[in-house]
């Protein structure tokens, strides 16, 4: 049986939330330590554990027909490789950064100085767009420590919480980008393996979507109804039911989580009662 091959970082906090979000979608790998393939119980998919940075070339070349990969990784090493699903976890910047004691306080203060990074095509690309000229030493490893030795005047790098930078003395001074973990796939994937493809995507889609949802239910006077209702937008129209207490209806919606908080805030304002929130696992639209 055929089956679609998929690849995820080897090990770090991109692979442990690849991991999740397939078994979220309901691909169970039976993947024990330090093996570098995995195959699904329940869906025709291997799993490849790779090096990030290898990732691009794999897909270019067709060793598998997709993977999920830092959006970062793809813009140094990946810009021909089609994105088909973000998937919002894993998010960092890339950013510059520079000694406490230093006067720079954007890329353009750099102009003529030393950048330490493992991400040379990405800085070069902004360098040309600003205008400046600097002088790139390429680091595989940890470039934080590069400045206290004199090696360079700034560093580019990922930054997630910023604890590195401030425990090796530096700080942020410009963002070059915003990334996140992508689903990318390979030019050569075959129509059979495409189609795998679609199904986890659309797997993918229900799975976001119900993370960033909040089911919502909550008690309204039936004189309020319309104000409240116009809140709640929820797929298409929220569902509204008569309770036992006369005056009164039951209404369930969805709403989204970023807008939670300022919705409830307006539907107590509106005479909403006894109101329950509660996670969604899975929207399927």
């Amino acid at each position: 049986m055929n089956k679609l091959k998929i690849a995820v970082q080897k090990s770090g906090r991109l692979n442990e939330d690849s991991m999740r979000i397939l078994k979220e979608i309901g691909i169970s790998v039976d993947n024990g330590k330090d093996q570098l393939k995995a195959s699904a119980r329940n869906f025709p998919l291997e799993v490849f554990y790779l090096r990030n940075g290898d990732i691009p070339q794999y897909l270019r070349d067709g060793v598998v027909d997709a993977a999920i990969i830092g959006e970062n990784v793809l813009i140094e090493k990946g810009k021909d490789l089609t994105i088909v699903e973000r998937l919002g976890f894993s998010k960092c910047k890339v950013s510059i950064a520079v000694p406490k004691s230093s006067k720079a306080t954007s890329l353009k203060d750099l102009d003529g100085k030393r950048i330490a990074t493992s991400y040379p095509n990405t800085v070069n690309q902004f360098l040309d767009k600003a205008g400046v000229k600097a002088n790139l030493h390429i680091i595989n490893g940890s470039v934080e420590i590069a400045p206290n030795i004199g090696l360079a005047d700034g560093i580019c790098d990922i930054v997630s919480s910023g604890s590195t930078l401030f425990k090796n003395g530096l700080k942020e001074i410009d963002v070059l980008l915003k990334s996140e973990a992508v689903l990318a796939t390979s030019p050569l994937i075959s129509e059979e393996n495409q189609t795998l493809i679609d199904k986890i995507q659309f797997r993918l889609k229900s799975v976001l979507k119900g993370r960033n949802s909040k089911y919502v239910l909550l008690n309204a006077p039936n004189n309020k109804l319309e104000e409240i209702i116009n809140l709640l937008p929820g797929m298409k129209s929220p569902t509204v039911l008569p309770l036992a207490t006369e005056g009164w209806s039951s209404v369930h919606s969805v709403i989204n989580k970023n807008d939670f908080w300022e919705i409830i805030d307006e539907l107590k304002a509106n005479g909403a009662e006894g109101i329950l929130v509660c996670p969604i696992e899975n929207m399927v639209l």
